[in-house]
């Protein structure tokens, strides 16, 4: 389903602020994979996600997704294949619009628009069936403004809208990050929920490594814009986190000493 062959992004190339941040980065995701990505600050993670969603165009190199080569597709025109959810709960969502019509934009993404109504009536029990779903009463709350949700529930939101029309790949940026533990734990289960079900080819950057060995079926370790360590299967079953820790320190060659990957 991906392919990313050889593909290098530097930041502010020949100044003072240099920043290699994929060094020629290689790797294939299989269709219905379930990869979490981890690493340290600057290892590379999101620098990843947003080259393959087309946010910034990679200096050399190849991203193949489908069997279609989209490594100079602009951003837009990656949209009707990915679905996204961010770090920060307010950018996946239209807080001025209702629960309904944020809905409505998602399930229309990269369709033709036409003039015909709105939302149907049938289009109004569809999402109401699929807010049920989450098990945080949206579905009563169609016409609510998204602006009147909580951090959680707009992640959950933007969850829903990101899987509506079953994208070739969802990509995850570190998206229970900015949440209480609590609410990050239920966005988390909901994430595991939809990925099985509709069997979503998936990669998650997390900071938790808690997270990254309990959920998917392959991790994915990265360190100075190239993937280090590489587990699937039974060996990733029963990784713990001093293996993680370990693999870190012998692949990279030094300490493992990142603040926020050892307190998540």
């Amino acid at each position: 389903m991906l392919t990313l062959n050889n593909v290098r992004k530097t930041f502010n190339r020949g100044t003072v602020n240099e920043k290699v941040a994929l060094a020629g980065i290689s790797l294939h995701l299989d269709r219905g994979e379930f990869v979490t990505v981890i690493g340290g600050n600057g290892a590379g993670k999101s620098t990843m996600l947003n080259s393959i969603a087309g946010v910034f165009p990679i200096d050399s190199g190849t991203i193949v997704l489908g069997g279609d080569d989209i490594s100079r597709l602009p951003e837009h025109a990656r949209a009707k294949y990915l679905g996204r959810v961010f770090q920060d709960p307010m950018r996946g969502t239209a807080a001025d619009m209702q629960i309904d019509e944020n809905l409505a934009m998602a399930a229309r993404r990269g369709k033709t628009r036409t003039l015909r109504w709105g939302i149907t009536k049938a289009e109004h029990e569809s999402y109401a069936s699929e807010l049920a779903k989450l098990g945080l009463g949206l579905e009563t709350r169609l016409s609510d403004k998204v602006g009147l949700l909580s951090g959680g529930q707009r992640q959950a939101l933007t969850l829903l809208m990101a899987t509506l029309q079953r994208p070739d790949l969802l990509l995850l940026d570190e998206h229970t990050a900015a949440l209480d533990p609590k609410t990050a734990a239920k966005v988390l289960e909901l994430t595991e929920q939809i990925v099985i079900e509709e069997g979503l080819t998936t990669l998650m950057v997390t900071h938790n490594m808690h997270d990254a060995i309990r959920l998917g079926n392959r991790l994915i370790m990265m360190a100075d814009g190239k993937v280090i360590y590489d587990v699937r299967g039974e060996e990733k079953a029963h990784l713990h986190r001093a293996d993680l820790m370990a693999k870190f320190e012998e692949a990279a060659g030094e300490e493992f000493s990142n603040d926020r990957m050892l307190l998540g």
